[in-house]
């Protein structure tokens, strides 16, 4: 298997370098912060040090400005292709493209799943860019999961706000409907019960958060102020979802699962 650079170690980035070692691909490793060892992998001092020789350079970060910094600082070469999976939405893969060194591939794939999806190999991978590039990547994506090919370059990117505006947004309007839930009589139990049995059986069973759930609340109101900027137009459930994320971050929930939203006992981010 080719050689494989993964930066950004967080939850996610984590659980990808160590899906990665298990599906016997060769992999080191580079956090801007310390960070434990992804076992399996080769820890380097750096970027450039992470990236010297691979073939490809996995991106798994928090923002536009951490991926700039990072792919900069990582002296990526000719012939490398860059497979940028964090949430930056289209703008930010064009920026991220637009500072790339001449003969250095990209394509976007953000990912539908979270850790746990990550470390079984059940992602949905949302790829944008050639498709000879995305053919060659085949290996590194197929062991994270299925690949659904959204067109060029961006397009992948593109796709993840949509998603994500509809499970945050969902899950808001879900924790409203549990809260009335409370309000008449009917326990959260029994109303998510109600619930999964209707067309809200996803967000029902998001909801229950569960092993593997991993989006931090500070990391969904990042998202879907990325969708509301990108829209350019009122977005008013989105933008109320929005204010509710920010209150939560502000009550010190900023690395919980969004799940937290849907806490009738403790509502999270009402005024």
């Amino acid at each position: 298997m080719g050689n494989i650079a993964v930066l950004g170690l967080g939850r996610m980035g984590a659980a990808i370098a160590g899906r990665l070692v298990d599906q016997d691909h060769a992999v080191r490793t580079w956090n801007r912060s310390p960070r434990p060892p992804v076992p399996g992998t080769a820890a380097a001092g750096s970027a450039a040090e992470a990236c010297a020789g691979a073939e490809f350079v996995v991106t798994m970060l928090t923002d536009i400005d951490a991926v700039l910094a990072v792919v900069t600082a990582a002296h990526l070469a000719a012939g490398t292709t860059l497979i940028e999976m964090s949430t930056i939405g289209p703008d930010g893969i064009r920026k991220v493209a637009d500072a790339l060194p001449a003969g250095v591939h990209m394509i976007d794939a953000p990912v539908a799943g979270s850790v746990g999806a990550a470390a079984a190999g059940t992602l949905r991978i949302l790829a944008g860019g050639d498709p000879a590039e995305l053919d060659r990547a085949a290996p590194v994506l197929a062991a994270l999961g299925s690949v659904h090919h959204c067109g060029p370059l961006g397009r992948g990117a593109a796709a993840k706000l949509v998603l994500n505006t509809a499970v945050i947004t969902g899950l808001a309007a879900l924790a409203d409907a549990l809260t009335v839930g409370a309000a008449v009589g009917i326990a959260r139990a029994d109303a998510l019960e109600l619930l999964g049995a209707s067309p809200l059986a996803g967000l029902a069973g998001r909801a229950s958060g569960g092993p593997g759930a991993a989006f931090a609340v500070a990391m969904a109101a990042k998202d879907l102020d990325l969708a509301r900027i990108a829209a350019a137009a009122p977005l008013p459930t989105a933008d109320g979802a929005a204010e509710r994320l920010r209150r939560a971050v502000a009550d010190g929930h900023a690395e919980a699962d969004i799940s937290v939203l849907a806490n009738v006992d403790a509502p999270l981010g009402r005024p």
